[in-house]
């Protein structure tokens, strides 16, 4: 691990390589898993007040989930914030285009000027899972099988995990941060990435 600030950030985001591959997962990460996106406690309220300009956007299914369970809940497991569910399978807040890939409704909103949020930070943020105890944050990269696309394209482009999620990176902690990691990083492979 190494420290930046209050941050420690597993090496495995300078060696792992990712470049999501939307054309052969179909965006499964939107879809797979027992619970929706994490969600900060600072997102609940945004959630809560762009649904009536997000709506347009997202399946009658997303809708009536989001209508009966409300914006946002809690996992049952650990009582974490997280997006809802459409009967346990898709996130209530994703569509699915003519090719059957997913895309996030909120971040479709976004790009049409009807909302000023793109999505939820972990959504942004993945593969790296933040997690926050009370005198620092760690950055891990989360490997999940699903993303066996995003991998290969990854090191088939030679695009190590931090540059990939340049632009969610600096959305979450700043451009100084991003400067700082990226030098890091230099450093980092120089001594141990050959």
């Amino acid at each position: 691990m190494i420290q930046i600030d209050d941050k420690l950030i597993s090496e495995d985001i300078f060696s792992e390589e990712f470049v999501c591959n939307l054309s052969k997962c179909k965006g499964a990460c939107c879809v797979e898993g027992d619970v929706g996106a994490p969600l900060d406690k600072s997102e609940l309220e945004i959630l809560d007040g762009i649904f009536d300009k997000v709506k347009p956007y997202l399946t009658p299914e997303g809708i009536k989930s989001i209508e009966t369970i409300g914006t946002w809940t809690t996992d049952p497991m650990d009582g974490m914030y997280v997006t809802p569910m459409v009967e346990n399978r898709e996130c209530a807040y994703v569509t699915f285009d003519a090719n059957g890939i997913t895309k996030c409704g909120i971040e479709k909103a976004y790009e049409d000027g009807a909302v000023d949020w793109q999505k939820p930070i972990s959504c942004h943020l993945y593969p790296i899972r933040v997690t926050e105890y009370s005198t620092f944050k760690a950055l891990n990269y989360d490997v999940w099988k699903i993303c066996s696309d995003a991998c290969a394209l990854g090191k088939e482009l030679q695009v190590p995990v931090y540059k990939f999620l340049k632009t969610p990176l600096i959305r979450k902690y700043g451009e100084d941060f991003y400067d700082t990691l990226s030098e890091v990083a230099e450093e980092w492979k120089k001594e141990y990435g050959g």
